[in-house]
Parts: C-alpha cells; sequence; structure tokens
C-alpha cells in the first residue's frame, strides 16, 4: 500500500485533469475520472476493502489486452473487483516497479476508449 495516497492521487488528477473535458467525481468512496456528462477513464483505489493496494484503474481494448497486462507483470497489474470483467485493469502505484510515464500512457489510452471521436482528434496517441 502507499506510504502517501494522496501523493499518488495528485500525480493522477495531474494526468487526467489536464485531458479534454476531463472531470472528478467521488463515487463509491473513491476519485474517479471522467468526460464530463460521459464515461468514465480512470479510478484511485487505496486499500479498497482493506486488501493493502494502491492502485489505478483504466479501460483497457479489451479482455486480451487486459490478459496480456496481468500476464506480463502480475506484480504490477492485476483485474479488479467489480469492473474487472469488462476489460479493467488495475496498476499498482505503491509497487517498486511503479512507472508514471507508463501508467500516464495507460490513462491517456483509457481516455481515448471512453472519448467520443471529437474529443479524440485533440489527443494525439
Amino acid at each position: 500500500m502507499s506510504p502517501d495516497p494522496t501523493g499518488d492521487l495528485e500525480k493522477l488528477r495531474a494526468i487526467a485533469l489536464a485531458l479534454p473535458r476531463a472531470a472528478e467525481k467521488i463515487s463509491h468512496g473513491m476519485p474517479v475520472f471522467l468526460i464530463e456528462g460521459g464515461k468514465l477513464f480512470a479510478q484511485y483505489w487505496h486499500d479498497h476493502h482493506g486488501d493493502g493496494r494502491s492502485a489505478v484503474m483504466v479501460k483497457t481494448s479489451g479482455p486480451e489486452w487486459q490478459a496480456l497486462l496481468i500476464e506480463a507483470d502480475p506484480d504490477l497489474h492485476y483485474r479488479p473487483a467489480y469492473i474487472g470483467h469488462s476489460g479493467w485493469i488495475a496498476i499498482r502505484t505503491d509497487h517498486s516497479r511503479s512507472d508514471w510515464d507508463q501508467l500516464a500512457a495507460q490513462v491517456v489510452a483509457s481516455w481515448r476508449l471512453a472519448a467520443p471521436a471529437k474529443l479524440r482528434e485533440m489527443v494525439p496517441e
């Protein structure tokens, strides 16, 4: 678990809210990031139901990509409860190999999956 969940959340907030029409709200006691009036693209969980982990949840292109990430590094990635069946992936922020540059790229990719086409044009791949 991250010793400073506030620092992790601030990093995520800076990444997510820099994207066009991104907004933040609290859902089920956790900060979530969404496209205004639309779909979620990132969530922050800290010690969710006492699991002892800090992580960012993001959308993936589907179960195949989710499985590939988990298989490639199961210590860093896991299938989150409740939303994992929909292809979301959890990326730990409290792991020694946590990489905020890579995490930022995943947040942007998740935003692109949630954003309407007109908005996607505003952020290069």
